[in-house]
């Protein structure tokens, strides 16, 4: 007799194809983005030996989705989520192919990877929130808990073997892992279009100031979604290690580009364990509380790679990393898309798209500039201890997020 358990875990949300489509082309996507991280953060750091160039990079990505947030969730809620996805990544094809042409000409200019990062960037920033917004229409509400789980799993599947694909790659040659990452994009195209739901068209509101913002007034007044993303932006900003992972492979840990896709496919390794245990164990009751149970972890864990002069230890840190982040994702993933209403999920994904943008590129940026200033090591010490003090105080100022208690229903 199969209970209520088994019909929301195990692999219940690969019962609807639309979404088996989207997930095969979030782990094509992914594994793309991954390999350009690689190449891109190594090609970067070898021609400028200058961590602040690696922040530069990570600034150049982000400031598309900032800029544009109003504007890009605005589209995803009045036009075909599907189409927008087709259309980005065709973009994100073009802009590999780029990367492709400037590792091929040999050229030691830096400006042109920023200018192919921004192009990438602004693809991301419409892609995010149509992404976002999609997920939802593509299972039953019984099922969600299960796609996000799946969704963040397949992701993180392809965070671990990307880096490790790209760093061995690397090794033929920037235009081998670029070459790739084209491709890869180019699949993705095929597997979006092959989704039957669109979602999104046919919502014509008419745009006006109230409209764009409405996204932003939304979430101030939800205290536990606001608290969500904001937590989770301060967290990752001040504990973003992973920036100065090229740092750490060429300089403090001497292994190579190699041990650069090792070192950055540990904390994806974390997050896809964590993922595969929520999609057979869904949180259930005190989610809040294990929210920030976790953020705690992700800042002790990030101390401890900060100060690590070994590999295996480093290896290890960052796989503690990876999985307390996965529950912060986890939760924010549920809490936003299940909370708000799907007219809305397009500005609300971009808002909340902000704040991912914020909390990774944006946290890459913060990391270069404080290395450049106090050191490597100190710049990731201190982060981890800013992550502990943002989980106190957070937990104090939003107690609707605290004592949460189921996600669904």
């Amino acid at each position: 007799m199969q209970t209520d358990s088994d019909s929301t875990a195990g692999w219940a949300a690969f019962r609807h194809p639309d979404f088996a489509y989207y997930c095969a082309s979030r782990f094509l996507s992914a594994l793309a983005i991954q390999m350009q991280n690689v190449a891109v953060g190594w090609l970067v750091y070898d021609l400028t030996r200058d961590p602040l160039a690696l922040g530069l990079v990570g600034l150049a990505g982000f400031l598309p989705a900032i800029c544009l947030a109003l504007v890009t969730g605005h589209v995803a809620d009045r036009f075909d989520r599907r189409l927008i996805l087709i259309v980005c990544y065709t973009v994100t094809t073009v802009s590999a192919l780029g990367l492709f042409l400037h590792s091929w000409s040999g050229s030691t200019a830096v400006w042109p990877i920023f200018a192919l990062v921004g192009m990438y960037g602004t693809a991301r920033a419409f892609a995010n929130p149509a992404g976002q917004a999609l997920l939802p229409n593509l299972v039953p509400a019984i099922h969600f808990q299960n796609a996000v789980a799946w969704n963040s799993s397949s992701w993180q599947t392809a965070t671990i073997i990307g880096p490790a694909l790209g760093g061995i790659l690397f090794a033929f040659g920037g235009t081998t892992v670029f070459g790739a990452t084209a491709l890869a994009f180019a699949l993705t195209i095929l597997l979006v279009a092959a989704i039957a739901h669109r979602g999104g068209a046919g919502r014509r509101e008419k745009a006006s100031w109230a409209s764009l913002i409405a996204g932003i007034l939304f979430i101030r007044r939800q205290p536990a979604i606001l608290g969500a993303i904001s937590l989770d932006l301060f967290a990752v900003l001040l504990g973003g290690a992973t920036a100065l992972l090229p740092i750490y492979a060429r300089d403090i840990l001497l292994v190579g580009p190699w041990g650069l896709g090792l070192l950055r496919s540990m904390p994806a390794l974390g997050a896809v364990l964590m993922a595969l245990w929520l999609a057979y164990h869904p949180l259930r009751r005190r989610s809040g509380l294990r929210m920030f149970q976790a953020v705690a972890v992700f800042g002790f864990a990030t101390i401890g790679f900060g100060l690590s002069t070994s590999l295996w230890l480093s290896m290890c840190c960052l796989v503690v990393l990876g999985a307390a982040d996965m529950v912060s994702v986890f939760v924010r993933q549920t809490l936003v898309q299940i909370d708000t209403p799907d007219a809305m999920r397009g500005r609300v994904a971009a808002v909340n798209a902000v704040f991912i943008g914020a909390s990774n590129e944006l946290g890459e940026f913060e990391s270069g500039l404080l290395a450049a200033l106090v050191g490597t090591v100190p710049a990731v010490v201190l982060g981890g201890l800013g992550t502990l003090g943002v989980a106190v105080l957070w937990s104090r100022w939003f107690p609707e997020l605290r004592d949460r208690d189921r996600l669904v229903g």
